[in-house]
């Protein structure tokens, strides 16, 4: 993503325009980020619409690359996932004959532990090297939408149209401080918001780090960038600001360590010219900055900040204690199962809050070995991006594999609609770097015939 084409001229070749598989996961992608503001602001009739056009994209995309031989393309991945398939499906017909789940509870169990892992092998098998890099472009776009809507939100009463939704009040709205919301953006929850930074941040600097040709590029690359910035700073989260600063981070360590010695000095210049930026927007918004030290010491008092770690990346105490060997049920921790057993009440995740927790407790020696996947399934990942981060002197690899990282251990994915789409999504742009490390974001444009 750094200028080294020159290295791999079998990347020169590209498809001109979107495939049909493209078109498809860029659907779902816009459909998860924007369902929310339809439910908002338009009508909460359309939630069960827009959720099931959603999914019914997403399998068919999954019958389009197994139908048309695209899954080949990663064979051993394949295999795996039919391998883990069969295993999760055996394994939730034994928790019904055991009596810990039901029926509906097994087919919403059997959508959320595979249908979006599916989703993210289809995608990457696929998806050509015009899709991947609109992919990216159109996770940037969101960003530079979604930051004017969070500061609008941020500096608008509770009580605002733009802070509420339909079948809500300002009662509902979560608050940092007095006449402050917790920004949500076009989604109908906090946590939504905070996800969604998570996984367009390594887009963002991938995006800024990209080689460019042409002063518009410059100029979305930085009003991106900007758009992080802001956007992070007036969200109220603890996640987004600790997630989107430590990306920031890395991408400044990673623009000094992987790119060769004749250029880091300009390296050197990008990571100043980033600071400068940076700091140019948080003296201009020293307010939100203050309300979200605000939101950080409140939580400090009411609990600890490590034991909080540790009970997002592993569980909270009490699990280890619950856990049994045939679990309640693959599916029954989701807040989906949850709405449906109360009867349309609005309730929480039950078993667990903790996606780790919710893992153990639905699968038991299932959730286990879930776990071990997962740790393997970052190693490798998070190995090979080292490697290719190294080989195309660019530090979007590594990026994008640490937020892939984030999003597997911590996100709310066996739980939680949104969070589920975004992590397969995620998964995808994760395979995809692997089939095209040297994609260009700003490709130049071919000679004229």
């Amino acid at each position: 993503m750094n200028g080294t084409l020159a290295a791999y001229p079998h990347a020169v070749a590209r498809p001109a325009a979107l495939s049909r598989a493209g078109q498809m996961f860029l659907a779902v992608f816009a459909i998860a980020v924007f369902e929310g503001a339809m439910r908002k602001w338009v009508a909460t009739s359309l939630t069960l619409p827009l959720v099931a056009l959603r999914d019914l994209l997403a399998f068919v995309l999954v019958v389009y690359a197994w139908r048309g031989g695209h899954l080949r393309r990663h064979r051993k991945i394949t295999a795996a996932m039919f391998v883990w398939s069969l295993l999760v499906f055996g394994w939730g017909l034994l928790q019904l004959a055991g009596g810990e789940s039901s029926p509906l509870i097994f087919i919403i169990g059997l959508r959320f532990w595979l249908l979006y892992t599916w989703f993210a092998v289809a995608a990457a098998a696929t998806l050509n090297e015009t899709d991947y890099r609109a992919g990216i472009l159109l996770a940037a776009i969101m960003m530079l939408v979604m930051a004017p809507l969070a500061v609008i939100q941020h500096y608008s009463p509770p009580g605002a149209r733009i802070n509420t939704q339909l079948d809500s009040d300002e009662e509902g709205i979560f608050i940092v401080v007095e006449g402050v919301v917790r920004t949500t953006g076009t989604f109908s929850f906090t946590a939504g918001y905070s996800t969604f930074l998570a996984l367009v941040a390594p887009f963002v600097f991938g995006v800024l780090s990209a080689r460019k040709r042409r002063r518009w590029q410059y100029v979305f690359a930085t009003a991106a960038f900007v758009a992080l910035v802001v956007g992070a700073l007036v969200s109220g989260s603890r996640t987004a600001v600790i997630s989107s600063g430590g990306m920031f981070m890395a991408y400044l360590v990673g623009r000094l360590l992987f790119s060769k010695a004749r250029q880091k000095p300009a390296a050197a210049v990008a990571v100043v010219v980033s600071l400068l930026f940076f700091g140019i927007f948080v003296f201009f918004f020293q307010e939100a900055i203050t309300v979200t030290q605000t939101r950080f010491e409140q939580a400090a008092a009411a609990e600890a900040f490590w034991p909080r770690v540790a009970v997002i990346f592993f569980g909270e105490p009490f699990v280890f204690r619950s856990i049994t060997w045939l679990g309640s049920g693959v599916g029954y921790g989701s807040n989906l199962a949850a709405n449906l057993q109360a009867v349309g009440k609005v309730e929480s995740f039950s078993l667990a809050e903790s996606e780790g927790g919710r893992v153990l407790l639905e699968g038991g020696l299932l959730g286990l070995a879930y776990t071990a996947i997962k740790v393997v399934v970052i190693v490798i990942g998070v190995s090979r991006s080292i490697r290719l981060a190294f080989r195309t002197n660019s530090p979007y690899p590594v990026l994008l594999w640490l937020a892939v990282t984030l999003a597997i251990l911590t996100w709310p994915s066996s739980g939680q609609l949104t969070a589920n789409v975004l992590l397969g999504i995620m998964l995808a742009f994760g395979l995809l770097l692997f089939r095209f490390p040297t994609v260009e974001i700003f490709p130049a444009r071919p000679p004229p015939k």
